[in-house]
């Protein structure tokens, strides 16, 4: 009996209507464990029409994702080759979900279900990403299960759905059971209703496993031991076939149980099926539900659970189809280390061959964890594979925990080339956590290292490291120098890969000297890369591409890059530069005037905890200057992080940018002048061109009126304007651009209308402090009636609020959540979560609707 679920199942039958007139959907049902989301989706499934293909596929809970399990499933049912499709694609994700598409569409109106997806790999969580971005104008409905916990599989499934967009995704919760739907059920089944509602809070599986038992018994304390109480009925066979069901995850194959029980599994299987503990799907066998088979396999005694793994393991070799992952599993239960050191190399290559990087880390890590009787080559290819990994998914530290090690193992065998490269790797890591200083020492040990053996790859990819690093550092001589010596050994030994790194640092610096030639360069660089399938390098082309136009304030060029790329490293799982772009466009969107969405955008990389020094450090570019001009105390901790980047290494692009901020500050009477203006000369004096310093010759301008501006040669058309006094023009190009922050700072350097209607714009961006230094600046020039702005309820001070509540009431009362008050003062949401809390407590009420009654009320609002 179906209870309470009319409602959901209305709504799958809307969007399945939808999808067959060709508006395709993802649907997402979620709910906590147990709480009916494969029966909701079995009794969807009953319904579908004539015409309305199905295809099924699920996750397991596997030690580690089988990489692109569900898609697997689905391919088998629609009789795909996946295999074969992945070879043809050479694992290059885009295409292969390509043809996916192509295949799920070329069927007609089609559902996909995909349960379980919180245990996905994130090959599969990639490909639902794809789909779901892609599936509006599709005959496709996919539905996917997964449950609310505050899992990391969860917090990852929150993550995939989230960057779908919003009008092709439908969420549906699975509530738990009401207490008259559970009194309903125990009243037809002659139960204490009470008693199990009390018992499950409605949880749909636990009330049928508990409404199961025997009438006569008392209730069991929990579903554990329903579920042991109806197994202790099973003959003594049945019963071990139960056992042995249990150590597979999601579903046994029936052919594997008659290989691993012998002739007796059928009628054992059929006991089992026949007591309502498993169910039979013709080529398989499984529980009825994940919390049934966890009870049975955490009831076995760890003799008993190596003992069957082993059986299980043995049974699915035979297999030549079986996925490496599942075969993993099993040898790592079993604890077979000989089987375990054999595969599970295999499947992390596997793994990273399909784009699974974080899957392909853990495989690397259980590889290492029984690593110790290999040879020392066997073991260093390990570290240096879990390395590349780990550095792909934003887990420097650990990236260069496993280089380190590596090139200890390198240095024992005596083999300069792998030395030598690990020294190239150990730089590019040192240098993503924020040390400039190493990542420079690694980085010419490399290269000294390489210089005495042959010419080799692993040279021309260190030259091009060090080309990078001065890039970065815009050094543009050393970085066309090691860049040439790159592409010249790249080019004779043709390495396309490495070609492409050394193109995208020559292209980068280009910008500064020939702007053409050197977005030609980032185009070629971008193209092999794309071409070649090279993730990492084309995340970083797609990066550079649009900081060469966010640099030369080419803001609609820079906005088309960044959204191909953010969209790009979504897609192939590349965190590390996703965030980094993702940066960058909040520093777009800032001088665009949407500050809200900035610091949306900014806070999602920066509250992060995991997230790397480096990879932060553009977002927190955009969150102070954003702070400062909203007069936010919080700027300072802020501040601080970015000077941090300063004593480990004066790389030029971090001190122009901090630099600006510390100048923002210092022209607002909030930092020391003079420490300001003595940053501005450092990064005048390594400024390679004037263009590169045209943002900080207009603070050194503001801060010192009178001085001269010094060569404007190349610098961009706005700062070059207002540098030679063109106030007007200045105003006007950035008003063109779009910049309405940089077109008020302009205009304030006008007449009196002018400086009015700089006035109008910092008020309406919500710039409280820049609008009160303008203020200033206006009465210092002889402007008289200036208007106040916006002031403060005069009772603020009566009901105890501090200023920053004040704020966040005033946004209580027009209704804005947590998170756009997060983004709209700039600050963290559980922050938020503290301000609303002291605002309910003083104002004495319970509730944000409450306490904006009460602020009207009293004249606080």
């Amino acid at each position: 009996m179906l209870l309470e679920r009319q409602t959901q199942l209305q709504q799958l039958e809307a969007v399945l209507a939808g999808t067959v007139q060709g508006h395709g959907r993802v649907v997402a049902l979620t709910g906590e464990a147990g709480a009916g989301k494969t029966t909701l989706v079995e009794a969807f499934m009953e319904r579908l029409t004539e015409g309305v293909k199905l295809l099924r596929g699920a996750c397991e809970d596997l030690s580690i994702p089988d990489p692109l399990g569900a898609l697997y499933d689905l391919a088998r049912e629609a009789g795909w080759e996946l295999p074969q499709a992945i070879d043809a694609r050479q694992g290059q994700r885009m295409p292969l979900f390509s043809d996916a598409l192509d295949v799920f569409e070329t069927r007609g109106p089609s559902v996909l279900v995909i349960e379980d997806l919180h245990w996905a790999d994130d090959a599969t969580l990639d490909f639902v990403r794809f789909l779901g971005r892609r599936i509006a104008g599709t005959h496709i409905l996919l539905v996917v299960t997964a449950r609310t916990d505050r899992s990391e599989g969860q917090m990852r499934v929150r993550r995939a759905l989230g960057e779908i967009p919003a009008g092709n995704i439908l969420r549906i919760e699975v509530p738990l059971l009401s207490e008259t739907a559970v009194l309903s059920l125990a009243e037809a089944a002659g139960r204490d209703g009470g008693a199990i509602y009390r018992a499950t809070a409605g949880n749909a599986f636990f009330v049928t496993e508990l409404l199961a038992g025997e009438k006569d018994s008392l209730l069991p304390v929990s579903v554990r031991d329903a579920v042991l109480a109806r197994a202790e009925q099973l003959s003594s066979g049945a019963r071990s076939m139960l056992d042995a069901v249990s150590v597979f995850p999601r579903r046994a194959d029936g052919w594997a149980l008659s290989g691993l029980c012998g002739i007796a599994a059928a009628g054992q299987l059929a006991e089992c099926v026949a007591n309502g503990l498993l169910e039979d799907f013709g080529d398989g066998y499984a529980f009825r539900h994940e919390i049934a088979r966890t009870a049975i396999e955490m009831a076995l005694t760890p003799s008993k659970r190596r003992e069957y793994n082993e059986r299980a393991l043995a049974a699915l070799r035979e297999n030549p189809q079986v996925a490496t992952a599942r075969l993993v599993h099993h040898a790592v239960e079993a604890q077979s280390l000989d089987v375990v050191r054999e595969l599970a190399p295999v499947a992390a290559r596997e793994a990273s061959r399909v784009g699974a990087h974080r899957d392909a880390a853990g495989y690397y890590e259980v590889a290492l964890r029984y690593a110790d009787i290999l040879p020392i080559e066997k073991r260093a290819e390990l570290h240096e594979g879990h390395a590349f990994e780990c550095h792909l998914i934003g887990r420097i530290d650990a990236a260069m925990e496993a280089q380190g090690r590596a090139r200890q193992l390198r240095q024992a065998l005596g083999d300069r080339l792998k030395e030598g490269d690990s020294l190239r790797c150990l730089s590019r890591f040192a240098y993503l956590v924020g040390d400039r200083e190493a990542a420079d020492r690694f980085g010419e040990q490399a290269v000294e290292l390489l210089e005495t053996a042959p010419d080799s790859a692993e040279l021309a990819m260190a030259y091009s490291n060090l080309s990078q690093l001065a890039m970065l550092a815009e050094r543009l001589d050393d970085t066309l120098s090691f860049g040439g010596k790159a592409i010249e050994l790249a080019e004779r030994l043709n390495r396309p890969d490495i070609l492409c790194h050394a193109l995208n640092n020559v292209g980068a610096a280009g910008q500064w000297l020939d702007f053409a030639k050197g977005r030609r360069d980032l185009a070629r660089s971008l193209g092999i890369a794309l071409s070649g399938n090279f993730q990492e390098h084309a995340a970083r082309a797609f990066t550079n591409c649009a900081c060469v136009e966010m640099n030369r304030l080419n803001f609609k060029e820079a906005a088309s890059f960044l959204e191909r790329g953010i969209g790009y490293c979504v897609e192939n799982d590349l965190a590390t530069w996703r965030d980094y772009m993702r940066g960058v466009q909040a520093q777009l969107w800032l001088r665009r005037g949407l500050w809200n969405d900035a610091a949306a955008m900014a806070h999602e990389v920066v509250d992060d905890d995991a997230t790397t020094p480096l990879v932060r450090y553009p977002s927190l570019v955009a969150l102070a200057k954003l702070r400062i001009r909203r007069g936010d105390p919080s700027a300072e901790p802020i501040i601080e992080e970015m000077r941090l980047f300063l004593d480990k290494g004066m790389e030029l692009q971090r001190l122009v940018a901090f630099a600006a901020v510390l100048a923002e500050l210092a022209w607002l009477g909030q930092a020391d002048r003079q420490e300001a203006l003595r940053l501005i000369a450092v990064a005048e004096s390594l400024a390679p061109t004037p263009a590169v310093f045209g943002e900080l010759a207009v603070w050194r301008e503001l801060l010192s009126p009178g001085s001269k501006p010094g060569d404007t040669d190349g610098m961009a058309e706005p700062h070059r304007l207002q540098l030679s006094g063109n106030w007007r023009g200045a105003a006007a190009l950035w008003a063109e651009m779009g910049a309405p922050f940089e077109r008020a700072v302009a205009l304030l350097l006008g007449d009196e209308a002018a400086q009015r209607e700089a006035l109008a714009i910092f008020e309406e961006l919500g710039a409280r402090a820049v609008a009160q230094h303008a203020r200033g600046l206006m009465r210092e020039s002889g402007v008289s009636h200036i208007a106040r702005g916006p002031r403060q309820a005069t009772r603020a001070n009566q009901a105890g609020l501090t200023q920053r509540q004040m704020e966040v009431l005033e946004l209580l009362d027009r209704g804005f959540s947590n998170k756009k008050i997060a983004a709209h003062l700039t600050i963290s949401p559980k922050t938020v979560d503290h301000h609303v809390s002291a605002v309910l407590e003083k104002l004495e009420v319970i509730s944000r609707g409450e306490a904006a009654a009460a602020a009207r009320a009293s004249g606080l609002v």
